[in-house]
Parts: C-alpha cells; structure tokens; sequence
C-alpha cells in the first residue's frame, strides 16, 4: 500500500507537494477563473429559477454539500414545476418536503447512465 514518489505530483514552480484542489482546509484556490466561473453559474441559475428545470446531481458527496446539494434541495423546494434528480452511490436521498418531486437512484452514476442510455436506444428501435 506504497505509492512510489515517482507518481507524487510536485509543484513545477516552487517543488512543493500537490493537493487535489478540495475545499478541505485553507489551501482551496479560489483565483480569478474560479470567480469568474461562480459569477456565471450564478447568472445560468438566477436565469432559470422558474419553470420547468431538472437538478441534476451526479456523485455529490457530503464533503461540501453547501456547493451543489443543499441549493439544489432549496431551489426545488421553492419552485414546485422543478425536479431533483440525484444519482448517487450510498448518498442517494432527498429531504421529505421534496420527496414527491425527487428522483434518488442509488448506484454508480457512470453504470446508471449507460444503463439508461442503452434503454433510450432499445426504445427507438422499437
């Protein structure tokens, strides 16, 4: 249970040890891409508020559920034409005041798609 340190990525600039870019500790990089980014996946959101809309959640943990899960629950609860879709394995759930609007498939979210995607096209043939 080694890893060589061959494999251990460094830092080409100063040779410090790399991290996964995890919002863990107080090393999460939040540049000005990353703003950037929030800034329009905030205006993609405020846009779509209303209507008909599918929260898609793919794999979510409970590491920084703040992130994508908990605004996700919010935005349905507010919106009653919207629907929570949660593919997930072991942390698929919703809460029960969006229970009859939330679809949780607990599995492999990658087996889960190719599942479905192979039952979109055995459908066409028919």
């Amino acid at each position: 249970m080694r890893i060589p340190s061959e494999l251990i990525p460094y830092c080409p600039h100063c040779g410090s040890h790399m991290t996964v870019n995890l919002r863990s500790d107080d090393n999460f990089v939040e540049d000005r891409g990353w703003h950037e980014a929030a800034e329009r996946y905030q205006k993609f959101v405020d846009n779509h508020r209303n209507g008909k809309v599918l929260y898609l959640e793919l794999g979510v943990g409970s590491n920084t559920p703040g992130i994508i899960k908990f605004p996700f629950w919010k935005m349905t609860y507010y919106n009653r034409d919207a629907v929570y879709a949660c593919i997930n394995y072991g942390e698929a759930c919703a809460p029960r005041k969006i229970a009859d609007r939330a679809i949780c498939i607990n599995g492999d979210a990658g087996s889960v798609i190719s599942d479905l995607l192979a039952d979109i096209e055995l459908l066409k043939a028919r």
